[in-house]
């Protein structure tokens, strides 16, 4: 069975990242952890899924900038691409 599945990504690799107000919620539950505070449920919840999203995101980020630096002039379509990196 084969997924293909299209989307919109951003055209600057600057912008696989979190956005402003995202990240520095994700450095406040940090910062309060690594000073000795107790987070809630909730809280270490939510760390850990902003910290699985800035590491996906850093990861596509990547995967762009290998693309793009090896092959700068050919075109993207929707056909499934092979991962060539393994």
């Amino acid at each position: 069975m084969q997924v293909l599945v299209e989307l919109d990504l951003p055209t600057c690799l600057e912008d696989f990242r979190l956005p402003p107000g995202v990240n520095d919620r994700l450095q406040n539950l940090l910062d309060r952890q690594d000073q000795g505070e107790k987070l809630t449920d909730s809280e270490l919840k939510e760390a850990e899924g902003l910290v699985d999203l800035a590491e996906f995101l850093s990861l596509l980020a990547q995967k762009g900038w290998r693309r793009t630096s090896v092959r700068p002039n050919e075109q993207h379509s929707s056909k499934p691409v092979e991962d060539r990196t393994t």
